[in-house]
C-alpha cells in the first residue's frame, strides 16, 4: 500500500533552497484547510481554491466560505497564501451524482464528488500556470486517501499539470487541524456537506 505522505516528503526534498513552487489547493472547509496551510505554506506559494457545489444549504456554503477567508486573514505564513472562490452551482453536483442518491456515505457518490471538485482544480491549475494542484480532502479520517490520490493522478495526466500526493491525516495532521480550529474559533460542521450527508 502506498504511503502518500512519504511521497510528499520526498517531493518536498527536491525543491531547491530558496524556491517556493505555486500550488492550487482545493479546500473543503476552514478546519481541514488549517493544518494543510500551516504545513504546505512552508514550501509552496498557495492559492486556496474554495469550490464546493455539493454544499447544502446555501447558507452553509456562505458560512464555510467566510470561515476559510477569515482563517487565511488570521494565520501567519512563511510564503504567500491567497484565496480564490469558485462558482457555487449546486446543479453541477446533482448532475454529477445522478443515479447515486441512495448510495451510502463514503461510497461511489462521494468518489464522483471528489472528482468533480478535483477536476475543476486541475483545469484551473493548468489554465493559470500553477506548478501543482491538490486538495485538503485527505485530512479527514472519513475520506479515502487512495481514491483521492488516484483521481488526482488521473487528472494530472489528463490536464498535463502536476498533482501533489497527499494524506494529510498522517503526522498527526487531523489532530493538529482540531487544535488550530480551537485556536481560531472555527466553525466545525457536523456533516460532510451535501444534502445526502445531512440525512446520513
Amino acid at each position: 500500500m502506498r504511503n502518500y505522505q512519504k511521497e510528499l516528503d520526498k517531493l518536498i526534498e527536491t525543491i531547491p533552497q530558496g524556491e517556493a513552487p505555486t500550488l492550487l489547493l482545493h479546500a473543503c472547509c476552514a478546519p481541514c484547510s488549517s493544518y494543510c496551510l500551516e504545513y504546505l505554506s512552508q514550501y509552496f506559494r498557495i492559492t486556496l481554491y474554495y469550490y464546493n457545489p455539493n454544499i447544502y444549504p446555501e447558507s452553509e456554503y456562505s458560512l464555510r466560505t467566510a470561515e476559510a477567508r477569515r482563517l487565511i486573514s488570521e494565520m501567519t505564513f512563511k510564503n504567500k497564501v491567497t484565496f480564490l472562490e469558485g462558482n457555487f452551482n449546486p446543479k453541477e453536483f446533482y448532475d454529477c451524482v445522478k443515479g447515486l442518491e441512495k448510495e451510502k456515505e463514503g461510497g461511489e457518490r462521494c468518489f464522483k464528488c471528489y472528482r468533480l471538485r478535483l477536476e475543476s482544480t486541475a483545469k484551473l491549475a493548468k489554465e493559470m500556470g500553477f506548478d501543482y494542484f491538490t486538495t485538503t480532502l485527505s485530512i479527514s479520517p472519513l475520506k479515502r486517501a487512495d481514491k483521492i490520490n488516484e483521481i488526482g493522478e488521473e487528472l494530472a495526466e489528463l490536464y498535463s499539470v502536476r498533482h501533489l500526493p497527499s494524506d494529510f491525516k498522517k503526522k498527526n495532521g487531523y489532530k493538529r487541524s482540531t487544535e488550530l480550529s480551537k485556536e481560531h474559533g472555527l466553525y466545525r460542521q457536523n456533516y460532510c456537506g451535501c444534502v445526502f450527508s445531512v440525512e446520513d
